[in-house]
This record gives C-alpha cells, sequence and structure tokens, in this order.
C-alpha cells in the first residue's frame, strides 16, 4: 500500500470511519472470487462435485452506551453475524451484520441460492416456505428438526409391482449391488407391465 512506517490504531480508525464501507465490500469480493478459484478442486471429506456451503451466526456483545444502535436486550448491546462459507477452503461468501434480535431464519430472505447446490444448516433455520424456496431454485438443503417438530403424512403413492418387475426396470439382476437412488437418477426406461403371480410381492 506504499506506507512505509508504523501506522497507530487511532489513525487506521480515523481513516475506516471517513473512507466509504463500499470500497472494501468490492475488494473483500474480489479477494472471495479469487479464493474460489483456488480452491475449486480441493477435497473437504464428501466426494460430491456441487458446492457445498455451512450457513450459521453469531452473537457479539457490545456497550450499550457505545452502541446503542445495536438493539438486543435491555441492558446490553449486540449484533448477529451471519456467515455463509464456502467449505472448500473454508471461505466465507456471504456475510451479514445486523442487530441481536434479528431471528436467524430471517437470514434465507436475503441469500440468492444457487442452483445444485447443498447448504447445511442447523435447527434455527427451520422454516419450510423459505425452504421450499431453495428447491424451488433446485438447491438442497440439509437440517435438523426441532423438538417440538410435528409432522403427518399428506398422500403416499400405492405401487404394486412384482420384484422381477422392478428389477427389470432397472436393467439390473438380484446380485448387482447398485444403490437405489442411482439406478432411479441414472435409468433411462419405460414403464411396462408384467402379470407374473409367482414372483414375490415387494409391496402389499
Amino acid at each position: 500500500m506504499g506506507i512505509r512506517g508504523r501506522v497507530s490504531r487511532n489513525t487506521l480508525a480515523n481513516a475506516n470511519k471517513v473512507q466509504n464501507w463500499r470500497i472494501y465490500a468490492d475488494f473483500a469480493q474480489l479477494l472471495i472470487c479469487t479464493a474460489r478459484e483456488l480452491y475449486v478442486n480441493e477435497d473437504f471429506g464428501v466426494e460430491l462435485d456441487e458446492t457445498v456451503y455451512a450457513l450459521d451466526s453469531t452473537t457479539i456483545v457490545l456497550s450499550l452506551s457505545v452502541f446503542p444502535w445495536a438493539c438486543f436486550r435491555q441492558a446490553k448491546a449486540a449484533i448477529k453475524l451471519q456467515t455463509l462459507l464456502d467449505l472448500r477452503g473454508n471461505i466465507p461468501t456471504f456475510i451479514h451484520i445486523s442487530d441481536g434480535k434479528l431471528h436467524d431464519v430471517n437470514i434465507l430472505d436475503r441469500l440468492i441460492p444457487e442452483p445444485g447446490s447443498f447448504y447445511i444448516m442447523d435447527r434455527a433455520y427451520l422454516d419450510f416456505a423459505r425452504l421450499f424456496l431453495l428447491n424451488q431454485w433446485s438447491a438442497f438443503f440439509v437440517t435438523r428438526a426441532k423438538s417440538n417438530f410435528q409432522f403427518r403424512r399428506l398422500y403416499s403413492h400405492h405401487i404394486d409391482l412384482s420384484l422381477y418387475t422392478i428389477l427389470q426396470i432397472f436393467s439390473v439382476t438380484v446380485f448387482e449391488k447398485t444403490p437405489l437412488l442411482q439406478m432411479i437418477m441414472e435409468s433411462n426406461y419405460k414403464t411396462k407391465t408384467y402379470e407374473n403371480f409367482n414372483q414375490l410381492k415387494l409391496f402389499s
């Protein structure tokens, strides 16, 4: 930066006070893009080609007298730092700072989902309307259920096929060890009906 001597913290603080924050924000985005290109092929323990993000927040307690705008509790102030982390390289790709009262789930309204990517988050982000938007963007999410989580099945599809018919659809034999999901995703088949009542019934 061309600085030849020591810079006091007071000088740096004054410079940060008068500088436009957008300069640092734009520069940070350039650094993030460069770093993600360097780590795009890094192995992080999961065999996935898609991008995997971790979303979480942390609350930073502040002095109420110095930061009266950071509403949190009656006797203390705080800010909430929401971070979306690219697990390849542990690079923050999205950061949002708010007062401490903002609930975690509201940050999902500010995210622009990346199609095909995975979002890992804790139970604080459990909101079905917002998670359904991730699904509409062709993104995936992994979260935990809350202790008071209640659900019921709305409908189900009845499948009346013999084991022989199912294996014929997937073009496999009984001795193959292929995961069922892999067969469904990769198979190109046409549905046929076989009337063979001597075969074992897989579904009643």
